[in-house]
């Protein structure tokens, strides 16, 4: 199939099933709307409650209230992603629910109210919708979230129960109330989210003490929903046959992308196209599955292992995102249902073309000469080219001289530093004049021709100008390890600070510029555009593929975490998913 295909990989539902599965969803957000509104409505939400408690009853799950609302909103939303799991729960509930109301319309005080039968017809509405659209709910779990919700529950109760009875403790105004009577009072309310209106003759606590302990009930119940219903961590990650056959491809096709070599990131999963010329390497983080670049292999075969990725993100409720795709593999994507977003430019550098030259390089020249005066000298070698014990001793230089603890990178960079598998990468050492090491490049193969910058870091007590001239010997010495092309580091919204500080530039533009700069403070979204403009690159623009524009707030969170710059909290260690390393 050729990159000119335009047939989406997308499941396309059949009418009838797909129209019920659209209804049962479309049913779950209007009651969560309605039992919202009655939260903050008073009266509205005093309504809805005392029909449910006198002869009226209200259709599924429409019970005025945020807990209510908040667990018909999340149905909704893991009903809207296929989920099987959240299908049988509302399958079940509503199945309960639909055959005590048909029961209770045979006494004349429930069915001489036509609100009821109003009720009943809506309720069965939405039993059928879920019988006819079964199909569309395929969505897998993970398997062990059955456990997993539950220890929660067992661990969460106990503890939120203990908060409660100590709060009602210090709160109780009469006396006479023990410990059991405390414990009593505190697992009602857990348990009853209704107010008691009969009291209790030992206790007597004011009325926010009850809404405090509802609200840990209620958050206790959406963490044990949320965990029973989460999305599978991934795949296996890259396992070696996996590994030898992705390089493989770049042998061939290689030089097609700056960051096809990125794709043998060993904490990356990758999956193949039908004819296995072509494939995707990605990584499952908080529900999206991240790819990132262009796929590797044949582009005619890129259809294919889209298609299959497509279809594995929507068997398991994945949020299907790239970062970083070239415009070529933009286009073949977004024939397959996805939108573009334009991320930013890639800096590259020819070096045929390259000079210091000219009064537009004039800063850089001044600054590439004073360096070079004051005795700095540059060594270019091949990884495997390096002695065992050097590299150790670069090893622990590199991991000295890391901004921060944590390693960062996963678009652009390798996350691993001489691997015995990686031997044609190419490292560049900077001494300084007295021949002590202050600055190191390593950076990649991107074809036969071409390298792509992997991890750049210096000694922060050298001078700043180390590493711009460390890489402007790299270009200007490039023929001694074969090299036309570098790819530099990555400028994210490049087109906004470039037209942004213009003549004439509008309002958005610039208010979008000063956002950008005010949080360059700890992201260097800035300092990296101006770094790579120095030497005057070829700018290639890079795109984030998405499916929808209100899953890119999870996709942003999601690339954060993947890159390194948001750290997510963790699971007690009994929750804690672990990685699968077993072949596919």
């Amino acid at each position: 199939m050729g990159t000119g295909s335009t047939t989406s990989t997308q499941p396309r539902p059949h009418a009838c099933p797909g129209r019920a599965a659209t209804f049962a969803v479309r049913y779950l957000r209007t009651v969560a709307c309605v039992n919202l509104l009655g939260a903050v409505w008073v009266s509205f939400g005093q309504d809805i409650r005392r029909h449910n408690v006198e002869d009226y009853f209200t259709p599924y799950l429409l019970s005025a209230g945020f807990t209510s609302g908040a667990f018909a909103l999340f149905l909704a939303v893991t009903m809207r992603r296929r989920k099987r799991a959240a299908w049988i729960l509302n399958l079940v509930l509503c199945g309960l629910f639909l055959a005590a109301l048909s029961v209770s319309m045979v006494w004349p005080d429930i069915h001489r109210h036509a609100q009821n039968w109003i009720s009943l017809a809506l309720t069965a509405a939405f039993l059928a919708a879920l019988l006819v659209g079964r199909g569309e709910f395929r969505a897998k779990g993970d398997p062990a979230n059955p456990r997993d919700a539950a220890l929660v529950a067992a661990a969460g109760l106990p503890l939120a129960a203990l908060l409660g009875t100590a709060l009602v403790t210090v709160t109780n105004d009469d006396q006479g109330a023990g410990f059991g009577d405390c414990l009593g009072y505190a697992v009602l309310r857990l348990v009853s989210l209704v107010p008691d209106d009969s009291g209790s003759l030992t206790i007597s606590t004011p009325g926010w003490v009850d809404v405090v302990i509802n609200a840990m009930s209620a958050l206790l119940f959406l963490l044990v929903l949320f965990v029973a219903f989460r999305s599978p961590r991934g795949r296996a990650l890259l396992c070696p046959a996996d590994e030898e056959r992705l390089r493989g491809l770049l042998d061939r096709h290689g030089d097609r992308d700056s960051l096809g070599y990125f794709a043998l990131r060993r904490d990356k999963s990758v999956i193949w196209s039908p004819s296995g010329k072509s494939a995707i390497a990605y990584r499952v983080v908080g529900g999206v599955s991240l790819a990132s670049g262009d796929p590797i292999g044949d582009p005619e075969a890129w259809p294919g292992a889209i298609e299959a990725w497509l279809a594995e993100a929507a068997g398991h409720a994945w949020v299907p995102a790239v970062m970083g795709a070239s415009e070529e593999a933009g286009t073949v994507y977004a024939r397959h249902g996805l939108d573009a977003l334009e991320l930013g430019d890639e800096a590259i550098v020819d070096t045929a073309e390259f000079t210091l030259e000219g009064r537009a390089m004039r800063t850089v020249r001044q600054a590439y000469n004073r360096v070079a005066r004051s005795g700095c000298t540059v060594r270019i070698r091949r990884h495997a080219d390096i002695p065992a014990a050097e590299m150790a001793a670069l090893l622990e230089r590199a991991d000295r001289w890391r901004d921060g603890g944590t390693e960062r990178g996963f678009s652009m960079a390798l996350g691993r530093l001489g691997d015995a598998g990686d031997g044609q990468c190419v490292m560049v050492e900077c001494h300084d004049g007295d021949g002590v090491p202050r600055a190191l490049l390593s950076l990649v193969p991107w074809g036969p021709r071409g390298l792509s910058l992997d991890l750049m870091r210096r000694d922060r007590g050298a001078d700043n100008g180390l590493i711009e001239y460390t890489v402007i010997e790299l270009v200007q010495r490039a023929d001694e390890v074969g090299v036309e092309q570098i790819s530099l580091n990555f400028a994210m919204f490049r087109s906004v600070f470039e037209r942004g500080s213009r003549l004439g530039a509008g309002p958005v533009l610039r208010v979008w510029r000063s956002l950008l700069t005010f949080f360059s403070r700890w992201w260097q979204i800035e300092s990296l555009y101006r770094a790579n403009a120095k030497f005057r690159p070829i700018w290639e623009p890079r795109y984030l593929l998405f499916g929808k524009s209100s899953e890119l707030p999870r996709i942003g969170i999601a690339g954060a975490r993947a890159e390194g710059f948001l750290e997510a909290p963790r699971m007690p260690s009994p929750l804690r998913r672990r990685e699968r390393f077993t072949a596919k």
